[in-house]
């Protein structure tokens, strides 16, 4: 993505949409084969023995009958996954989802033309919202490029949920409400929505069929922020869409019984193309050091952004940025294209307007003013008080290794993600002594909806390869082996995952399915290896790639005692962002940074020392 063409006039975005290839449904045997490697790491012998009973018993009885369900489905949808996944992963989690389901992180903006400085907040938020509302205008018009893997296209449906969509709560289940189409498909909504000091104000971004320029958007901000300045604060409504999905249902369903008109207000935030938000705070942030403005990015203040907005655009005081985003409507690669797409931009403009500073006459922004009641305001504050008790919680270091990067991993003929991945499962067994369970993304957007697999990265051979590190009876030659080895492994997991041939939504769909038909859950879902290993949502390292572009992000960890990993490498440096419970005395993500660096050397001493 790093050399990405952003513009095409030749491909239209979405023409390949009808001849992609179905998501394919593994074969039994390979799944609870690859399952049974992937426990072994954390099994004992006995355990292992038990588990493989399990595994037997369930393939040759119930498991064969629920895979002939599963095909059945495969025969009927093109991607058998895509319901069950959006529902099990995002719509029916109860927990609050902005802290603990959103991703966030820093935008790279200040590594060229915009280092942080006072004073330049509207000017650098008008240019950026207009390169974001060109970006709109690209996947409208579909002149978007397809992303492709070699020569073969990729999935672009989850681009259409990056504007003018949004998550809305539900007692049992959320829903995802899409406002978005294309020029052909009809008008679509172009008004954003601006939040500032608990205030919530609306525009057209359009007029007269054209876009408004940066003169025209920084005229409009100037008169919000003039507004919140000089008059009280609003009452924080937004901070509601941090509560328990549940609850969050019923005060809002509450709102709208109050009064009719606070739906309309409701429908306006939803479709809006996304939320800027004007902020108050001066993270500090340097290009090696992003771990104040990721943690802002993550836990910021909830009563300027919209938590179930596809997109937050978060706009510091210091003219500095960052992201908030719901998880459920795509994955971070549609973020992380479009802020790249900005970052270009911004660099080859020198980070300036070089247009017309001609304003037209247009409207001026209106104010979206709800009708709330003392228990409104009750709501508004209990929500805001749990949100800060849990954000006060979260650690993050987010920093830029820099001694080097792609270039000298590539020359040392091994892939740069295999890299990191095994030098943080090499991290977590310094400092934990055991191997860390963990979830990488894999990529399945080869296929009709594909969106992600897991890919396990904790392997026997990971495992073998760490104990010799810190073995020091073993030579460098046997520690390189078993580096080769597990690297030989990784790559192997990974193009699996990404051509269709995981494990993990195969056994999620096979538990899903018996779920559907009312069976008993089988007692290979509560083997205590199960859980160990990462199944269930369990893993203790959630890890992905952010790509090989300027752009990081980042997320909580998956559970208590874990870390949330995400990262992106450039050829002279790895910028990563880790994340931990401060409540959990085991975890520590600074230290976990810190092993990071020192097992980056020794790997690379490793395979250098082979090459002499």
């Amino acid at each position: 993505m790093d050399n990405q063409v952003f513009e095409s006039t030749v491909e239209r975005t979405f023409q390949y949409q009808s001849s992609l290839p179905p998501l394919p449904v593994p074969s039994l045997e390979e799944s609870l084969q690859k399952y049974l490697d992937a426990v072994k790491p954390f099994s004992s012998k006995e355990d292992f023995k038990k588990t493989s009973e399990l595994v037997k018993g369930f393939g040759e009885g119930i498991g064969k009958e629920l895979h002939q369900k599963l095909l059945k489905r495969a025969r009927v949808k093109r991607n058998w996954l895509e319901e069950w996944w959006l529902n099990s992963a995002y719509l029916e989690v109860r927990i609050p989802s902005q802290l603990n389901v959103n991703f966030g992180g820093p935008a790279p903006y200040l590594e060229h033309y915009w280092p942080p400085k006072a004073g330049t907040q509207l000017e650098r938020s008008s240019i950026a919202v207009w390169y974001t509302l060109l970006y709109w205008d690209l996947i409208r018009t579909e002149r978007l490029a397809v992303h492709k893997a070699g020569s073969s296209p990729l999935d672009m449906d989850q681009f259409r949920n990056l504007y003018c969509t949004c998550k809305v709560p539900g007692v049992t289940r959320d829903a995802i409400i899409n406002y978005f189409k294309t020029e052909s498909e009809g008008r679509c909504p172009s008004h954003l929505v601006v939040m500032c000091r608990g205030r919530i104000f609306a525009f057209d971004a359009v007029h007269e069929d054209r876009i408004l320029s940066p003169p025209e958007l920084l005229r409009q901000f100037t008169i919000i922020r003039q507004r919140c300045d000089r008059e009280p604060n609003g009452v924080g409504l937004s901070a509601l869409t941090t509560e328990e999905r549940t609850r969050w249902a019923q005060a809002r369903q509450y709102l709208i019984e109050l009064d009719p008109k606070n739906l309309t207000l409701l429908e306006t935030i939803q479709s809006s193309l996304f939320v800027v938000s004007l902020d108050d705070v001066t993270p500090y942030s340097t290009p090696d050091n992003y771990t104040q403005m990721t943690l802002v990015a993550l836990t910021g203040d909830p009563t300027i952004r919209w938590g179930d907005k596809s997109y937050n655009f978060l706009c510091y005081a210091d003219g500095s940025f960052g992201s908030n985003c719901d998880h459920a409507p795509y994955d971070a690669m549609v973020l992380v294209s479009m802020c790249y797409y900005i970052d270009q931009k911004l660099k080859a403009n020198e980070g300036k307007w070089k247009g017309s500073e001609v304003v037209r006459d247009i409207a001026q922004p209106e104010e979206l003013v709800f009708a709330v009641d003392e228990k409104v305001l009750q709501d508004i504050e209990l929500a805001k008080q749990q949100y800060h008790d849990k954000a006060q919680d979260l650690q993050v270091a987010s920093y830029a290794f820099t001694s080097f990067g792609k270039a000298a991993i590539k020359k040392r003929k091994v892939h740069p993600d295999t890299f990191v991945q095994l030098a943080l499962q090499l991290s977590y067994y310094r400092l934990h002594g055991k191997p860390g369970s963990c979830y990488e993304t894999a990529t399945t957007r080869r296929f009709y909806h594909g969106r992600t697999e897991t890919m396990r990265p904790c392997t026997e051979e990971s495992v073998e390869w760490c104990k010799a590190m810190l073995d020091p009876t073993l030579n460098t030659e046997k520690r390189r082996q078993r580096l080769l080895s597990a690297v030989a492994k990784h790559n192997t997991l990974m193009n699996e995952a990404q051509n269709g041939k995981g494990f993990d939504r195969h056994l999620l769909g096979l538990y899903l399915i018996a779920q559907e038909e009312g069976l008993p859950v089988h007692d290979l879902y509560n083997d205590p290896a199960y859980t160990k290993s990462g199944g269930g949502g369990h893993f203790v390292l959630s890890t992905s790639l952010v790509g090989y572009t300027t752009v990081l992000g980042g997320v909580v960890p998956m559970v208590h005692h874990g870390y949330g990993f995400f990262y992106r490498i450039r050829d002279d440096r790895i910028v990563a962002a880790c994340t931990a419970w401060k409540s959990c005395p085991e975890t520590d993500a600074d230290k976990l940074f810190q092993n990071l660096s020192k097992s980056f050397h020794d790997m690379l001493q490793l395979l250098t020392l082979s090459q002499l």
